[in-house]
């Protein structure tokens, strides 16, 4: 196997990699974009219910 052609495979498997990397990271940050929103959400409705628990008290 000559110097090009290694180069050639070895630029294709780093290619290769990266791309499916690149993939990974998009749906970590996906996932935690919407556990974010549901986080807060449910951050929310708790702060709502001890508002609404603390009115009825008095």
């Amino acid at each position: 196997m000559n110097t090009s052609r290694l180069t050639l495979f070895l630029f294709l498997g780093v290619l290769a990699t990266a791309l499916t990397g690149c993939d990974a990271i998009g749906t970590i940050f996906k996932t935690g974009f919407y556990g974010g929103i549901i986080a807060v959400v449910v951050v929310v409705l708790i702060v709502l219910w001890l508002v609404n628990k603390m009115r009825s008290r008095t």
